[in-house]
């Protein structure tokens, strides 16, 4: 599994942190997104579980990981959404909790990622998760874009 950290850069265990969120504000959309970006010689995966309070703003964890670059766009966006997944099937199995899916990929036909949306989609909705794509509801992948670059 991925090493989380807060903001501050303190490692994070999901497990305990989503479990003490859950007991503290019982309300909470949990949200799993991942971005990417290609830097130097380097592919930079940043993986968000992001707690939305309520009317009382948007908490989150982060994960970063630098693999060797992916040069090929599809694969390093198809890479994105293995990864949010991946973690929100891991922490589904710890931790008895509905999660969101943000997929960093664009509705709009203009855009290239338009066309991993129904693959992608398709995988994590058999699997039981809603999935959210731009514009819609983009908590963890706003959060991941952020710390990416």
């Amino acid at each position: 599994m991925l090493l989380f950290k807060d903001i501050n850069g303190s490692p994070v265990d999901p497990v305990s942190h989503t479990i003490g969120v859950i007991k503290n504000y019982p309300y909470v959309e949990i949200h799993i997104g991942t971005d990417s970006q290609n830097i130097n010689k380097q592919s930079r995966y940043t993986t968000v579980i992001a707690y939305k309070l309520g009317s009382r703003g948007v908490h989150y964890i982060l994960s970063k990981n630098n693999i060797n670059i992916i040069r090929d766009m599809w694969t390093r966006l198809w890479k994105e959404a293995e990864m949010s997944v991946d973690t929100a099937e891991w922490l589904t199995r710890k931790v008895s909790v509905k999660v969101e899916i943000d997929m960093d990929y664009n509705g709009d036909e203009k855009f290239k990622s338009y066309k991993l949306i129904s693959a992608a989609k398709g995988w994590a909705n058999s699997l039981g998760y809603k999935v959210n794509v731009k514009p819609n509801n983009q908590i963890a992948t706003r959060a991941a874009d952020y710390h990416c670059r």
